[in-house]
This record gives structure tokens, C-alpha cells and sequence, in this order.
């Protein structure tokens, strides 16, 4: 499943949710799963930015005298 659509599956439940309709056990379940392919997605993401950032020290004032 592309993050898209776990994206807007998502969204369709919460929309059913924020209208008053009650959500079904299987939708439960499928909204549980759903977070957690998300949150994967994300800590993906965030963890490959960090992998790609290179510390560079900057000279201290005692080295430029």
C-alpha cells in the first residue's frame, strides 16, 4: 500500500468519526494498522534525513589568533 493511500484512507475514517458515524471493530482495527504503516513512513523519513547530516566543527576564536 503507497503512503497515499494510507494517507487518504485515513482521512475517510476520521471523516466518518468526525461526523457522528461510530466506526466498526473492523475499522478499528484496520485505523490501528493504518497509524502504524504511517508512523513508519514517517520515522523513516525523519531517521534518513538524519543519517544524511554531516557535523562540521567551526573554528574556535583561539585557533583564528
Amino acid at each position: 500500500m503507497e503512503i497515499n493511500e494510507v494517507i487518504a484512507r485515513i482521512n475517510e475514517l476520521a471523516h466518518k468519526k468526525k461526523a457522528g458515524i461510530p466506526l466498526t471493530e473492523d475499522e478499528l482495527v484496520e485505523k490501528k494498522k493504518l497509524y502504524k504503516i504511517y508512523l513508519g513512513f514517517i520515522r523513516g523519513q525523519v531517521k534518513s534525513q538524519l543519517d544524511s547530516i554531516e557535523v562540521v566543527d567551526l573554528p574556535s576564536k583561539d585557533s583564528l589568533s
